[in-house]
């Protein structure tokens, strides 16, 4: 796809900050990020979320993310580090892309995070459990 930013990047039509080039898949700097060594791992091919990516896609760029996850938390002297991909919702480029970013404890980083909430009851738990058991079972 000509006009988004990670096809282009994968052709080497536009520049980034390469850590990681193979055959399928690719792992570079982000431009904005949330702390230095925040990697955006791609799969080459243009897949607009997860759930677009074919199956035989997912362990290859799994693999990859675990790699460079090692790698963050190694080469940045990181805690740990956060991993995580958006489906539409805060995906600023619409071509799949898994964030890793390296973290430490006391590193500030509690507006990325969303509010956590409770379930009204143990009945409501259990209905939400429903829908996604059924949801699952398609």
């Amino acid at each position: 796809m000509p006009s988004c930013v990670f096809c282009r990047i994968a052709a080497g039509a536009a520049p980034a900050h390469l850590v990681l080039d193979e055959p399928e898949l690719l792992g570079f700097l982000d431009a904005r990020p949330l702390f230095r060594g925040h990697v955006l791992v791609v799969p080459r091919a243009h897949h607009e979320t997860l759930l677009d990516l074919p199956p035989a896609g997912i362990a290859p760029l799994f693999a990859a993310v675990q790699r460079v996850a090692r790698a963050v938390e190694s080469a940045r002297g990181a805690d740990g580090s956060f991993v995580a991909v958006n489906n539409r919702i805060s995906q600023s480029v619409p071509h799949l892309h898994v964030h890793v970013v390296p973290r430490r404890k006391g590193d500030g980083l509690k507006g990325f995070f969303w509010p956590r909430t409770r379930y009204r009851s143990d009945e409501e738990m259990a209905d939400v459990q429903a829908r996604l058991r059924a949801a699952l079972a398609r």
